[in-house]
């Protein structure tokens, strides 16, 4: 059994122990927009009617952003 984006995800949040609002804007580090409503679809379960797949867009671009908010943002090449 291999682990999805989903799992990945849902694994970080737990890990860090983030909020969606925490999540949000860890994404908006990086210039990229998500909604609570779009969370809370990725966050459900695969048997849900409203269950989204987590794309690899989606998880780069949070992982981006994860970096940037425990790190710092990177310093400036002289």
């Amino acid at each position: 059994m291999a682990l999805t984006n989903n799992d990945i995800f849902k694994k970080l949040r737990v890990a860090h122990k983030l909020t969606n609002e925490d999540i949000v804007k860890i994404c908006e580090l990086v210039d990229f927009k998500v909604t609570k409503s779009e969370l809370g679809a990725i966050f459900r379960r695969e048997d849900h009617e409203k269950y989204v797949e987590c794309g690899d867009q989606f998880l780069r671009n949070f992982l981006d952003g994860l970096i940037i908010h425990l790190r710092g943002p990177m310093p400036k090449k002289k």
